[in-house]
């Protein structure tokens, strides 16, 4: 009896083993790709907040697809449009990190002097036609295109393309705007009275509305 009591209270007493603590899960490393996608997003809210802030009568469409027959996929991808009493801005914004290298005669562009780019003006020139079809070709000479990139990037392109005479203007992401109000202030001082009348950007604005598919 003193032994089978003896062993219950061995039993009893016996300490209960540890139990193993379980590591939290360790975060998912993220990839260059998703690293790079973020980067984008980050440079697209930048440009937003700009345009959100730009005047009343100005008015911008953002992520567009414009059908262009002469597209391989049939369509446009453009990113910003911004229709003022002055001029439409078409802006390709980009996310490259490096030394862009670059001139108005080169269809190629380098990143680094090693990566391959398409000349963003050749690929945003595709854009204006696309948008030329669907508005009155009067309107046609007051298209200015811009190339937006994130400050991550150095410009060792044609000098022109920083000229606010320009109607081919490579911007930081930062200073959009400000390139943007620029332009129409030279604009301004040539033309003197609007080139758009008062209801023409929200006018342009609808039509082009009508015509664009969102991703």
């Amino acid at each position: 009896m003193l032994l089978f009591l003896n062993f219950l209270k061995k039993k009893t007493t016996e300490p209960k083993p540890k139990q193993s603590a379980t590591p939290p899960p360790s975060k998912p490393k993220r990839t260059n790709e998703q690293i790079a996608t973020r980067k984008g997003e980050l440079g697209e809210y930048k440009i937003d907040i700009q345009l959100d802030q730009l005047p009343k009568d100005y008015r911008h469409l953002s992520d567009l697809l414009i059908p262009n027959p002469k597209a391989k996929s049939g369509y446009s991808q453009i990113d910003h449009v911004v229709i003022t009493p002055y001029a439409i801005f078409v802006i390709e914004t980009k996310n490259y990190q490096g030394t862009i290298y670059g001139g108005k005669d080169r269809n190629t562009w380098l990143v680094n002097g090693k990566f391959k780019m398409m000349n963003p003006f050749v690929q945003n020139y595709g854009h204006l036609k696309a948008l030329s079809s669907l508005i009155d070709e009067k309107f046609h000479n007051l298209f200015v295109s811009m190339v937006s990139f994130t400050k991550r990037s150095t410009f060792k392109v044609d000098p022109d393309y920083r000229k606010i005479a320009s109607n081919e203007l490579i911007v930081y992401d930062i200073e959009l705007s400000e390139f943007i109000h620029r332009k129409e202030s030279v604009l301004k001082i040539q033309h003197k009275e609007p080139l758009l009348s008062e209801s023409m950007p929200i006018s342009l604005t609808q039509r082009l509305e009508k015509n664009i598919h969102k991703h």
